[in-house]
């Protein structure tokens, strides 16, 4: 186990990062063409939307209809998120365990703040257009069948074409009961395809309907039901994230070893014309 005194802060902290990256979802999804402008808590990036350009039609030896001045909204990412960790390890149980205990609990410090973090983006949801929308809190989309959970992906696709979303990094997370389903469709797994022989990576678990699927548990649910099913593309969302600092140190009053971590973050749904969500109940038994 690395003792106290040769402690390198900053290995530690991309290791850290690294975990995180892992471990994420919904932060995999988002891009991050912002991260590296962030160093505080408090720190602001102003995004810019550029508005629709008109196309004209050239006629020879007429002059064209003056320049248009550019229009379009700003948004701001905030970092306004900041979480920590902050353990011991004592010195007789180090002593008395092999493994290196220190690596393993920073290595669960990292999942703990990549699962924070990852609820916090997954909760943005409330910020897309309600014309896209498929189904309600009030009304939520039963199924009837495993053929409706693939159907429902195809409608997913469809409003994302009607909204002009990019067809190229298409994505949708899905809680682990419908990909389930899914599973039982024959027109989602095919066995001995490429797709279905794919390793997860970030929770990606295959490609339907024109969307890269994952899935994860942080998928916002009330009381295991009326399931926010979310999906979009790249520019949908941003994401920033910091490990702002890590700090070896020995408690005044333990003979121990600590590390204490502070996490920096801020998430954006910078186009919510963009994000499609299906509110649905989980209506069918997953197969074993």
């Amino acid at each position: 186990m690395p003792g106290i005194d040769n402690f390198i802060p900053a290995v530690w902290s991309a290791r850290i990062l690294q975990n995180l990256f892992k471990a994420q979802v919904y932060g995999s999804v988002a891009n991050r063409d912002y991260e590296g402008e962030i160093k505080e808590f408090g720190d602001r990036v102003k995004i810019n939307n550029i508005g629709a350009i008109t196309v004209g039609t050239y006629a020879k030896n007429t002059d064209m209809s003056a320049a248009e001045t550019l229009t379009g909204a700003q948004r701001e990412l905030v970092i306004d998120q900041s979480k920590y960790f902050n353990f011991q390890i004592d010195n007789i149980d180090a002593a008395q365990q092999k493994p290196k205990v220190m690596s393993e609990a920073m290595r669960e410090a990292a999942y703990a703040l990549a699962d924070v973090s990852d609820t916090y983006i997954a909760g943005l949801y409330t910020g897309a257009a309600s014309a896209n929308f498929i189904g309600s809190d009030t009304t939520p989309i039963e199924f009837s069948g495993a053929a409706d959970a693939y159907e429902k992906l195809v409608d997913i696709s469809v409003k994302l074409d009607e909204a002009n979303v990019p067809k190229i990094g298409r994505w949708v997370i899905i809680p682990a009961w419908y990909h389930g389903v899914l599973r039982k469709d024959s027109r989602f797994v095919q066995a001995g395809t490429d797709a279905q022989n794919n390793i997860l990576f970030n929770g990606l678990v295959g490609r339907a309907a024109g969307l890269d699927i994952y899935v994860s548990n942080n998928v916002p649910n009330a009381a295991g039901e009326k399931w926010k099913i979310q999906a979009g593309y790249a520019g949908t969302l941003s994401f920033a994230e910091q490990i702002a600092e890590v700090e070896a140190y020995k408690p005044e009053k333990r003979f121990a070893n600590a590390v204490k971590g502070l996490h920096l973050y801020g998430a954006k749904l910078v186009r919510p014309n963009t994000m499609v969500v299906l509110v649905a109940n989980r209506t069918f038994a997953v197969p074993e």
